[in-house]
């Protein structure tokens, strides 16, 4: 099982950037997607986006389209989000997650994925 660590989170004004990381250990298997999701209190866990491992294919949640951008490193087993121009709306605890790859496309629900980190907070203040 591949085991995820988050870091990045804080406090940051609206209009601001932050970039989150998620370490990868245990091995990545190449038919894998790596995502990340945002949770909100009392919420379900909203997919954010998501890229493939093995040709970094990307898959952008909605909400985020233009703002968000989702990388990865393969010799370092890493995976990024860097987050612009950030919205109050944009605030919630951040989950990297991995999941397999179906071949057809990556997927947006959280019950598609069977790793998670522990998360990273991310405030963003009007």
């Amino acid at each position: 099982q591949v085991h995820l660590v988050e870091f990045g989170g804080g406090l940051v004004q609206t209009g601001g950037s932050l970039r989150l990381s998620c370490a990868a250990s245990g091995g990545i298997p190449r038919n894998y997607v790596l995502a990340w999701f945002r949770q909100d209190p009392g919420n379900w866990r909203t997919f954010v986006g998501g890229i493939k491992w093995s040709d970094g294919q990307i898959r952008d949640g909605d909400s985020v389209k233009g703002r968000f951008t989702i990388s990865r490193d393969n010799a370092k087993n890493m995976v990024y989000l860097q987050m612009s121009n950030l919205r109050p709306e944009d605030s919630g605890v951040y989950y990297c997650a991995a999941g397999f790859y179906n071949g057809i496309m990556i997927h947006t629900t959280e019950n598609q994925y069977d790793s998670w980190g522990q998360g990273t907070q991310v405030t963003v203040s009007s």
